[in-house]
């Protein structure tokens, strides 16, 4: 059963609407958002809601483990009741999907979540951000090159894209709140890749 939900990102007001922050972006679109409570603890920002864990790492994404392992130690928080939401260069924008372990893409929040967990054997909820080489032809290096990642990820959604976005944060936040319900597994197939948008 699921027990902790981790929102990845990066703290401070020049990162909020960065497309790496995708994960911390779908918290506000919770069901019960409006009524946590959020604390400084853990090395994030931590909340509660009727057993249900939430977490914010402020350790920048690539110490996110850090942040989560603090939490799920405290708490006893098994390693296969941990959802990680977090943006996703492999998914065209309007998608999202769910998952439990496999690779890390060169995820720098992933990567840390596995460095410090010693395994990639946790849940993801993986919001679709797609590449710079496919969205901004002639920009970020030749196709497929990977180059401009770094400044790709770290700009900000603009107005059009946001309209492809929220109504998957909107369904992500939904399907979270069924997973601690009923179970992560429950999502599946539907959630093994959903478009949602566009």
């Amino acid at each position: 059963m699921l027990e902790l939900a981790a929102f990845l990102g990066n703290p401070g007001r020049e990162y909020e609407r960065n497309r790496h922050n995708a994960g911390r972006l779908l918290a506000e679109y919770l069901p019960f958002y409006p009524s946590l409570n959020w604390q400084k603890k853990y090395k994030g920002l931590y909340a509660a809601c009727e057993g249900r864990h939430f977490l914010m790492p402020e350790t920048f994404m690539n110490l996110s483990g850090e942040s989560v392992f603090a939490a799920a130690s405290f708490f006893k928080i098994k390693l296969e009741s941990i959802l990680v939401v977090h943006d996703e260069l492999e998914l065209p924008l309007g998608t999202a999907a769910l998952k439990f372990s496999g690779g890390l893409g060169g995820h720098n929040g992933l990567r840390s979540m596995k460095a410090c967990f010693g395994t990639a054997d946790f849940w993801r909820l993986r919001i679709g951000i797609g590449r710079p080489d496919s969205r901004r032809p002639g920009q970020g290096g030749h196709e497929g090159s990977g180059e401009g990642i770094i400044d790709w990820v770290l700009s900000d959604f603009g107005a059009t894209e946001m309209t492809l976005l929220t109504p998957v944060l909107e369904a992500g936040a939904a399907a979270l709140a069924t997973a601690f319900d009923k179970g992560p597994e429950s999502l599946l197939p539907e959630w093994n890749k959903k478009k949602i948008a566009g």
